[in-house]
């Protein structure tokens, strides 16, 4: 199976940003594990990362072309893109929903994500282990 992920806006600064939340490492040495784990699974999987909304939006539609699913960190679009949310839901492949920090253990503006109801599944507050799960859950599909 091939599995595109998808980071939003600031993941590139993992690593460099709040690592109470997110850790050590870059978004690169991350990506790197991530792909390692998926080829373990017999999977393959394309990571993109973009600050910009369209961008995402356009990545979620060719998708359906030559994946079976989207790991998806849509960052601070989670809690207000409805275009983010609508893109998903006409998506015929499955999305999960992935945050490295606890989003409901936040400030109070991140508990609500407007993209859970359309995915397949959410995976929150577990660090880079999340993207994992959701690799691991996609491939044995």
């Amino acid at each position: 199976m091939d599995i595109l992920l998808i980071n939003g806006p600031n993941i590139n600064r993992t690593g460099k940003r709040k690592a109470e939340h997110y850790g050590e490492q870059t978004l690169e040495e991350i990506n790197a594990e991530i792909a390692d784990y998926a080829r373990e699974l017999g999977a393959r999987c394309d990571m993109r990362q973009s600050n910009h909304e369209g961008e995402i939006i356009d990545w979620i539609q060719q998708a359906e072309e030559g994946y079976g699913g989207i790991v998806l960190n849509a960052g601070a679009y989670t809690h207000y893109s409805y275009a983010i949310r609508d893109a998903i839901e006409c998506c015929s492949i499955p999305v999960v929903e992935v945050h490295m920090s606890n989003i409901h253990a936040r400030e109070a503006f991140r508990h609500t994500s407007v993209i859970a109801p359309v995915c397949a599944g959410s995976i929150i507050g577990f660090g880079k282990q999340g993207y994992m799960l959701a690799v691991r859950a996609l491939a044995e599909r």
